[in-house]
């Protein structure tokens, strides 16, 4: 299993790999095609995560150790930030969720600079929903 960190430098060496954003946010939604499936019982209000502009469905599971969550977007963009996140988060220890420093990794990437407000919020959503479902794992 690869850690956080080699997981986040893949992204971004990806993404240096691309000269302009328009490629990137082709390679977003590319990565969103590939999310595993979100089982539709799953749709429910207790799993909609809040400050999204689009329709965000996020359902975390514990794995061994670690923190598994599978997500599902109505926004083809979203998806591919969903995808990013299960990258660095996703089958990670809690603590290491907990740990680590995404606002610098997403100012790596660039997101930070290139998406929308209502993008940002809308990731800052998911990241929270993450991190608290960390902290319950790890508490528990």
């Amino acid at each position: 299993m690869n850690t956080q960190q080699e997981n986040a430098e893949s992204l971004v060496e990806a993404f240096e790999m691309f000269d302009s954003w328009e490629d990137r946010y082709r390679f977003l939604i590319d990565l969103g095609r590939k999310l595993p499936a979100y089982p539709a019982e799953a749709r429910t209000e207790e799993n909609l995560v809040r400050g999204c502009q689009s329709q965000v469905w996020l359902l975390a599971t514990p794995k061994d150790s670690a923190i598994d969550f599978v997500a599902d977007s109505d926004s083809t963009l979203v998806k591919g930030l969903i995808a990013i996140l299960r990258k660095v988060y996703a089958n990670q220890p809690p603590r290491d969720v907990l740990n680590f420093d995404v606002d610098a990794f997403l100012e790596r990437l660039g997101l930070n600079s290139n998406l929308s407000m209502s993008r940002r919020n809308g990731l800052s959503g998911m990241i929270k929903r993450v991190r608290s479902l960390a902290e319950q794992q790890a508490a528990a």
